[in-house]
């Protein structure tokens, strides 16, 4: 079929990079590089059950991002994007109508007060990930500025301590570099670090009576140390695990029991996969509860006493869900749910628990679980924006061995036969995670969904380096063996050519942060493979990107990558870095960036686009202003992704209607 030119007139005519000289790192976007930017524009959505439907209704499809249950149990407070903006609702945990909490520029986090009467959130309102923190009392009347933004302070919120007055959290306030742990009254403003960080110190949980706070650090993005912090500074910190192979304690929350004399939560340390243990805070001795061959998550002790242990399993990105009735001594009676990622809030004494669903055809449904009698009412019911359920596509787990005998394991998503387009296999997108310490779940995405009904399939791929498939796999790319992923997504097409399921001749690959990096290297690694790319924000120059890294990703960068400032790996990246590589790439390329990044320097993308249209290579690039590191604003994600579609569609060759 014939290829469609994405790119205008206009840009055609300014694909040439300007002979002067050009903004470096830090220095800010580049104004006389040709670049599409966003602008208001009349969207016409079609009829609902119109097929194929517009990428506007894939988009619009939502529910709620998250969840948790109010300690009394009445309420379950949620992030939604119903607004067009990620926002902070109420929900009655009987059912009824679902209140707005929040109005301003989002919200990335939000913690309950323990009584019940308020709730602290963050809101990153500049796009920089340096947060705000506000208090809204439970009637959304009385809201207030509890912690300013301030520049160079990130932050990790931890807890909100008993009194419900004080919350602990980390922050590199000191020198933009270091987290150290701080306890601040909200009524009075007064501040007083607890604890004196280096990198990535960051508080999890505060024990029941207030005294005791559990505390990692960060030594890789798959792992930490854990440490218990007396907050009364009547006890010098303990270690509880700091072992010499590096393990994941922290990734799956943590319950305390009601005395505090333990605490329950996922651990890796000794064995592959995250099992459920209980460990004593006395004694710091560690008791197994459940060992599957998957990853626990989803922590969560409630009921009167610490009656119910709940937790979640991680089975090739299909959640399962558990539960244990410490006094009766049996397995709960669990719901039946459907299938995808689950999170799942049960708090204090109630004996109802919140789960959220966000699967392949169910985009954030809510519902309350009756845990002693084991069902479970829907409160927040998914918005599908007009489209069939029945159209969605399920994944299938693909299981692939890369020609170094590693196994790899990757999500297929075959569109249905009459979404297909002419003859024989359809293309296929291949879809790389961000990380890469990441997994692709079988959870609801849009523009994927989309491109199924569109006639082309999509796979996405868990190279080595993603979590879910045990401590060795998720260290197999560290280091000298970083480009070893990348040469896992040439194996996995090279399955497909003997599959015979999609064609493997139209075959495209597009990712976003460490995706996007993907997406540049194996383009450039490995020219003649796919035929087309998508790079959203993405790694570049690895020499800039480990010396700007954001404080959050100092440390496990040095563990992961090594550090940038010895000799050896600063030559390694510089080598093989995609921003030195990129006139190896041969194939049109879509690319965006925020100017508000901070984690990639948008100098970085620039430089890619600027060397492929000096080459004569089509590289269309995309750019937002009020935007960092993602697209935040349905505004822009309507812009952008109709824009992806269209040249994913154009590249793979498919016809114009």
């Amino acid at each position: 079929m014939r290829r469609i030119s994405f790119v205008s007139a206009a840009l055609a005519a300014g694909m040439l990079a300007s002979a002067h000289a050009q903004p470096g790192p830090g220095e800010g976007p580049d104004p006389d590089l040709e670049a599409i930017e966003p602008s208001a524009e009349r969207v016409n959505v079609g009829l609902a059950g119109e097929y194929p439907a517009d990428i506007a209704r894939y988009l619009l499809a939502n529910g709620v991002q998250g969840a948790s249950m109010s300690p009394r149990g009445d309420y379950v407070a949620v992030a939604s994007l119903i607004t067009g903006t990620r926002q902070l609702w109420l929900v009655p945990a009987a059912g009824g109508q679902p209140r707005q909490m929040t109005f301003g520029n989002g919200i990335t986090f939000w913690r309950w007060a323990p009584d019940g009467q308020s709730l602290i959130y963050g809101a990153d309102n500049d796009g920089n990930e340096q947060e705000a923190y506000y208090r809204i009392s439970l009637d959304g009347r009385r809201e207030e500025l509890v912690l300013a933004a301030e520049a160079g302070a990130f932050r990790v919120m931890g807890d909100v301590l008993p009194d419900n007055s004080r919350i602990v959290f980390a922050s590199t306030e000191r020198n933009g570099l270091d987290f150290d742990i701080y306890v601040r009254d909200l009524e009075t403003g007064e501040q007083t670090m607890v604890f004196e960080g280096e990198y990535a110190f960051w508080p999890q949980s505060v024990s029941p009576d207030g005294r005791y706070l559990l505390m990692s650090q960060r030594v890789g993005e798959d792992s930490n140390n854990l440490f218990l912090v007396d907050l009364t500074g009547e006890e010098d910190v303990r270690t509880l695990s700091e072992p010499e192979r590096r393990a994941n304690t922290a990734d799956g929350g943590f319950a305390w029991t009601r005395d505090c004399a333990a605490v329950y939560h996922a651990s890796n340390e000794d064995r592959e996969f995250a099992a459920l243990v209980r460990r004593d805070i006395a004694s710091n001795a560690v008791e197994l509860i459940s060992a599957p061959d998957f990853d626990v998550q989803n922590v969560t002790l409630c009921g009167q006493g610490g009656r119910y242990l709940i937790w979640t399993t991680n089975e090739d990105g299909f959640f399962r869900l558990h539960g244990r009735d410490l006094r009766a001594r049996r397995d709960l009676r669990i719901p039946q749910l459907p299938e995808g990622v689950y999170s799942v809030s049960c708090p204090g004494e109630s004996a109802f628990a919140s789960v959220t669903v966000n699967g392949w055809a169910t985009p954030g449904e809510l519902l309350v679980w009756d845990i002693a009698r084991g069902t479970a009412n829907t409160v927040w019911a998914v918005n599908l924006a007009g489209l069939d359920p029945d159209r969605f596509v399920r994944p299938e787990s693909i299981r692939i061995t890369a020609r170094d005998g590693v196994e790899l394991q990757g999500l297929l998503y075959l569109p249905r036969e009459d979404a297909r387009q002419g003859d024989g296999p359809p293309p296929v997108v291949f879809d790389v995670h961000g990380g890469p310490t990441a997994q692709s779940m079988a959870n609801y995405t849009g523009p994927m969904q989309y491109l199924l009904n569109r006639g082309i399939a999509v796979f996405r791929p868990n190279v080595r380096g993603s979590t879910g498939f045990g401590h060795t796999y998720v260290t197999l790319d560290d280091r000298e063996n970083r480009l070893d992923s990348i040469r896992d997504l040439v194996d996995m097409l090279a399955f497909f050519r003997e599959d015979g399921r999609v064609d493997a001749s139209r075959a495209a690959v597009r990712g976003g942060s460490y995706g996007g990096y993907a997406v540049n290297a194996v383009l450039a690694n490995y020219p003649g493979e796919f035929i087309a790319g998508v790079s959203l924000y993405g790694v570049a120059d690895w020499v800039t990107a480990l010396e700007v890294a954001s404080p959050a990703l100092k440390a496990s960068d040095i563990i992961e990558y090594g550090d940038i400032n010895e000799p050896e790996w600063r030559e390694f990246y510089e080598v093989n870095s995609p921003i030195r590589q990129a006139d190896q790439i041969n194939v049109p390329v879509l690319f965006s960036h925020g100017v508000m990044d901070p984690r990639i320097d948008i100098f970085e993308t620039e430089v890619m686009v600027r060397t492929l249209r000096e080459n004569g290579v089509e590289a269309p690039y995309i750019r937002f202003h009020d935007e960092g590191h993602g697209w935040r604003r349905l505004s822009n994600q309507l812009f952008y992704f109709r824009r992806e579609a269209e040249f994913l569609e154009a590249q793979l060759g498919l016809s114009e209607e």
